[in-house]
Formats: C-alpha cells, sequence, structure tokens
C-alpha cells in the first residue's frame, strides 16, 4: 500500500481550541509522511499558520447548522472527494460530520470522526443530531473519560463493525516549552499588564462561559483576601466573551463586589499563549462541568507551571494529583482558595519539583507526535480493510 494517503479533515473552524490545534497538528504530520492533506474550514486565525506549501484549505460554509446548507455542503465535498481522489474524510463536528457521512454514501471512501466532547443531549432530537459522530468507521475519543461518556449515553449506536478508541489528545511540547520563550517577551507580556516581578500572578484561560467557572473563580479570590489575608497577588483572566457581554459585565461586577478591582485583569486575546504560562506562577483551570480533556491543564504541565484544576473529566487523567499539580473540588470555591493558599505559601523549589514533573508526564503521554502517529497507524488500518 502507498503512503501517499489522501486525508480530508472537515471542521467548523479554526480557532485556537483544542479541536481545532489537533486538527492543525495533524494536517501538517500528514504532510511530513509524505500525504496528501486538506482541510475543509469556513475560516479561523489559525489559518494564517498554516504552511500552504504542506496543507491545502478549502473554504466551506461547514460551521452552518442549516440544513440546506448542510446539504450544499454534501454535495460540494463529494464533488471534492472525487476531484482530489480523497482517502479518508475526518469530520471533528456535529454539522460538517453529516455533511462528511452524506458525502461519504456517495463516494464510499473511509469514514473517521472525532468526539470532541460530551455535548448537550437533553431532547432525544439532540441526542440524535450527535449520534453521527458513531456513524463513523472509526471513532475516536480523545480522553478515557469521554469513551466512558460515549458508552454511557450512546451505547445504541456502537456495533462490532464499527470501531472506538481513544487516542490522547496531544500538544506540541516544543511549542510549549519554557526554554523556548526568552525573557524579553515575558518582560513585555508583565509590563503591558503592569504586572510587578515580586506580585504571585495566577493564570485562568479560557473563554468567558459560565461552566468555564470564572464566577467560582473570583469567589476563591474573595476567600484568598478575607479568609488567608493574601493580597499581594494578580490573576489574569485570559480569554474572549465571544459575544455573551451580559456574563462579562457580570464578572466585572463581581470584581466590584468583592473588591478585587487591584488584583484582577481581564485579558480577551494572546496569541503567544506560552508567554503567558510563563509569566504566571500558577495556573488554573475552574470548570464546573466536564472538561472533555483539559488542554489548559496539559500547556500548564509543559510549560513546567504547577496546575489547579476540579476534580472531574479529563482533568483527572492529564494531572498526577499532588505530583504535577492539584485537583480540587469541583465548584468549591473554598477548595480552590485554599489550594492557591497552599501554593502561594509553597518555597520556590518545591514549585520548580512540580513543574519538573509535570513536563516530564506530558512528554510521556501527551505529546502531538504520539497523537499524529497514533491517528495515521489507525487510518492505515482503515485502508487495509476492504469495504
Amino acid at each position: 500500500m502507498s503512503s501517499k494517503i489522501k486525508v480530508l479533515q472537515v471542521i467548523p473552524r479554526l480557532g485556537y481550541g483544542g479541536a481545532e490545534t489537533g486538527c492543525y497538528d495533524l494536517a501538517h504530520y500528514l504532510a511530513e509522511k509524505d500525504c496528501k492533506s486538506y482541510i475543509v474550514t469556513s475560516g479561523g486565525p489559525l489559518i494564517k499558520f498554516i504552511r500552504k506549501n504542506k496543507v491545502k484549505v478549502i473554504r466551506l460554509p461547514v460551521h452552518s447548522k442549516n440544513p440546506l446548507l448542510m446539504i450544499v455542503n454534501a454535495i460540494i465535498i463529494s464533488i471534492l472527494i472525487f476531484i482530489l481522489n480523497i482517502d479518508i474524510i475526518h469530520a471533528r463536528s456535529r454539522a460538517p460530520a453529516w455533511s462528511c457521512w452524506v458525502a461519504n454514501l456517495i463516494t464510499r471512501r473511509k469514514f473517521v470522526t472525532t468526539f470532541h466532547g460530551t455535548y448537550n443531549f437533553k431532547s432525544k432530537i439532540k441526542k440524535f443530531y450527535n449520534s453521527i459522530m458513531l456513524k463513523s468507521e472509526l471513532t475516536i475519543a480523545g480522553s478515557n473519560f469521554i469513551f466512558d461518556h460515549i458508552h454511557t449515553n450512546y451505547s445504541n449506536h456502537l456495533s462490532k463493525n464499527k470501531k472506538l478508541l481513544v487516542i490522547f489528545r496531544g500538544i506540541n511540547t516544543d511549542y510549549f516549552n519554557q526554554t523556548k520563550v526568552t525573557e524579553e517577551k515575558v518582560d513585555k507580556f508583565n509590563s503591558t499588564l503592569k504586572l510587578d516581578v515580586h506580585t504571585f500572578k495566577i493564570l485562568l484561560p479560557g473563554r468567558l462561559t459560565k461552566w468555564k467557572g470564572q464566577e467560582m473563580f473570583l469567589e476563591s479570590l474573595s476567600l484568598l483576601k478575607t479568609k488567608y489575608y493574601k493580597t499581594n497577588f494578580k490573576a489574569v483572566i485570559l480569554g474572549s466573551h465571544q459575544g455573551r457581554k451580559v456574563f462579562f459585565k457580570k464578572l466585572i461586577s463581581m470584581v466590584d463586589q468583592y473588591r478585587l478591582k487591584d488584583n484582577v485583569i481581564f485579558l480577551s486575546l494572546c496569541e503567544e499563549m506560552p508567554v503567558a504560562y510563563k509569566s504566571a506562577d500558577v495556573i488554573v483551570s475552574s470548570s464546573i462541568e466536564p472538561e472533555a480533556f483539559g488542554r489548559v491543564a496539559v500547556e500548564a504541565q509543559a510549560m513546567e507551571k504547577p496546575i489547579l484544576a476540579s476534580d472531574l473529566g479529563g482533568s483527572k487523567e492529564t494531572i498526577i494529583n499532588g505530583k504535577s499539580g492539584f485537583l480540587f473540588k469541583n465548584g468549591d470555591p473554598n477548595s480552590l482558595a485554599q489550594n492557591l493558599n497552599y501554593i502561594i505559601e509553597m518555597d520556590k523549589d518545591k514549585l520548580q519539583s512540580i513543574g519538573n514533573e509535570g513536563r516530564k508526564n506530558i512528554l510521556i503521554k501527551f505529546d502531538v507526535e504520539k497523537m499524529c502517529q497514533s491517528t495515521f497507524s489507525e487510518y492505515k488500518k482503515l485502508l487495509r480493510q476492504k469495504h
């Protein structure tokens, strides 16, 4: 079998999220393996970093859930599959997965999906909509948590002729590497945000949305001041509200209510996340609903920073509690404040030891090379099978 496999990945948008960066990383890995690598997407900021000589990007409105547009997308994707002689179609979200499924019925190629999240399934219609992710010959779960979620909630959609397996998401440990971030960049970041070198810096990355736990985080900072008498800290809440202006205003009013004006900074975007990580003393992931994987926890460890994360979802798999980071009680500001206080009072050698263990943990289990290699291996297995 020729190694020149032709892969078409389809994703709604190429932003900076876990699904998007995974798509980006795999696309370039395939190109390095002498494969033809294509991405169909509606756009996004990550496109400007794609090496155009390696990966071809085709723009389609695959972000849309409009049934008519999904049908049009299916027809266009079918034509692309025939023209480009695609071997494998890999869908990374539900709306494009429906289009890809229809295209696959027409073209009879190999169909792969990645189940990236738990998805809302409060109604039977929504559950049916979600089930498209299990209509492929191969469904990839990004964590054991997602694997268990699928078995618990979608067991009737699983069958012997369809494969479900875990391939842990990976990150680029060469990019998320302390030694690759210059002190000049860190100084500039600190100077822009007026962060003093002697101030303890707490970083909370993630888009501003209720389930990411920013409200609970602010409550914990209030407790850090009133219960543990810590005042010399700055918390950077890094993420866009993505149009959730009411929620953003609520967070700002909470800052006033808890008298945290001197302690909290909102930053909507940082294009070089390793710089933000290196600047911080501790990273927090305060999600009150399960993270499918928990990319922040993995990136923080790769950057040799202690991580505090809610004890649910993917973070329970990526953090070695007490060794590479700490898990606090989900949704409990007292538990988070207690852990923050513990880390603030920790000496530098202990903090560095946690950082070292974190990077070691990520290099062993969650390096992007492993994720890409495992996916590529599964592609080749699929192509050896007959329809």
